[in-house]
């Protein structure tokens, strides 16, 4: 048995709530395979009378047909307001009264019909087949099959939309990071096994939780590549969670998903075991934890001529960086020397002499200047809100070391040493 519905409104959504095989005929028109509902709900009056009262409820208004076939059914839903109920065998005597211009046949078949007087199913379906098949060829054959509910074909089902999220009303308001654990390690199980039974894997999930207040919290988790590590999941949700806590308890949980193709990786014989990217990422986010939001990553050159500039890129690209509030970071200048830049630049008393610094004192840094090389100027981004101007060195004290040295208008500082 098959139904079709006719109409506005969600039609398919609707066809996809009683049947996993849907075909969107026509704009405004669905055909769904019913076999298998009179097991739900009984007779075909039945079946017709759940799906007219919940198309009632979900706001479709949309004329219904049962029927033998599916080509039955779309017409009787076309030609027919309501609901519609062909048995089987009485086909062509139920559509016999529709107009056979319903069928859609060309427009120099229609003309020749026109000519002969058959404007109707029934004067259709009445022709002698073999008289149809030498004067109108095999148009006018599965015309006639039409007319008469004969037709046989199977459906061109859509592809059920795929979506992945699960939700959980709690009992009592929670508070406390680690019973909120067990509500997400229960929701990420379950859409982990609902990925895996079809093959599919993720990299995005999308967490809302209502609050004791009515407002709402919500957090996006993007993984670089595809995985199903349910462990690695629920650690990541939990370093979020610490980093950027709810402002209320919380009492209702939805976790999505974003379902996507695995992705496959072959490693070569004579490369190095790299570890897997989502345990990289969870690595990351604990160093995160530790050093703050927004210092870790992986450097990347800023398009500028300031100096030292750059930016940290998140993601498991070749290398981490992490970066400390005060530290020294080892980067390598264009001369034969490195440079050990101080993470933040320390600053300096310089005394000057004909205009050139003469001595520098530092934190942990004292001494006279005995050489030096400058000043270099350099200067942009004046047209934004933050520019920059400022006059270097570099210089060697008396105790040998070597040193890098500017003046900008916040005054002096030591920005490196030399190794």
């Amino acid at each position: 048995m098959f139904a079709c519905l006719h109409g506005s409104g969600a039609l398919t959504a609707l066809a996809f709530e009683f049947s996993p095989v849907v075909e969107q005929t026509a704009p405004h028109t669905v055909t769904l395979d019913a076999s298998g509902l009179d097991r739900l709900f009984g007779l075909p009056q039945d079946v017709a009378v759940a799906i007219a009262r919940r198309a009632s409820e979900v706001g479709v208004a949309a004329s219904l047909a049962l029927a033998p076939n599916p080509d039955a059914a779309i017409c009787a839903a076309r030609g027919f307001p309501g609901v519609s109920i062909i048995p089987y065998g009485d086909e062509a005597k139920f559509l016999g009264a529709l107009p056979l211009a319903l069928l859609g046949p060309s427009q120099e078949l229609r003309e020749t019909l026109e000519r002969w007087g058959i404007r109707r199913f029934d004067d259709m379906a009445a022709l002698p087949p073999l008289g149809i098949a030498e004067r109108l060829g095999p148009e006018g054959l599965h015309l006639r099959e039409l007319a008469r509910g004969e037709a046989e074909r199977k459906l061109v089902p859509l592809a059920e939309p795929l979506c992945f999220e699960d939700e959980l009303e709690l009992e009592y308001p929670v508070d406390l990071l680690e019973p909120l654990a067990f509500v997400l390690a229960r929701l990420i199980n379950g859409l982990v096994t609902r990925l895996a039974t079809r093959g599919l894997a993720t990299n995005e999930l999308r967490l809302r939780l209502k609050l004791e207040t009515r407002a709402t919290h919500e957090r996006t988790l993007r993984l670089p590549v595809p995985s199903l590590d349910t462990k690695a999941f629920l650690k990541l949700l939990q370093l979020d969670l610490a980093a950027h806590a709810p402002a209320a308890p919380v009492v209702h949980v939805r976790l999505a998903v974003e379902p996507v193709k695995p992705q496959a990786a072959q490693s070569g014989l004579f490369v190095p075991v790299t570890p897997e990217p989502v345990k990289l990422e969870l690595t990351l986010a604990r160093i995160q934890a530790i050093v703050g939001e927004g210092r870790v990553g992986s450097p990347e050159l800023v398009d500028t001529h300031r100096p030292d500039a750059f930016r940290l890129k998140k993601g498991t690209d070749a290398f981490i960086a992490a970066r400390p509030k005060n530290a020294s970071v080892p980067f390598l200048a264009l001369t034969k020397l490195s440079m050990r830049i101080f993470r933040p630049p320390r600053a300096a008393r310089v005394a000057l002499t004909s205009g050139q610094p003469s001595f520098v004192a530092a934190d942990g840094i004292r001494g006279k200047i005995l050489d030096l090389a400058g000043p270099w100027r350099t200067s942009g981004d004046w047209w934004t809100a933050d520019p920059w101007l400022r006059d270097e060195w570099d210089i060697a004290l008396s105790d040998g070391a070597l040193y890098r040295l500017y003046c900008c208008p916040r005054g002096w500082f030591l920005e490196g040493s030399y190794d």
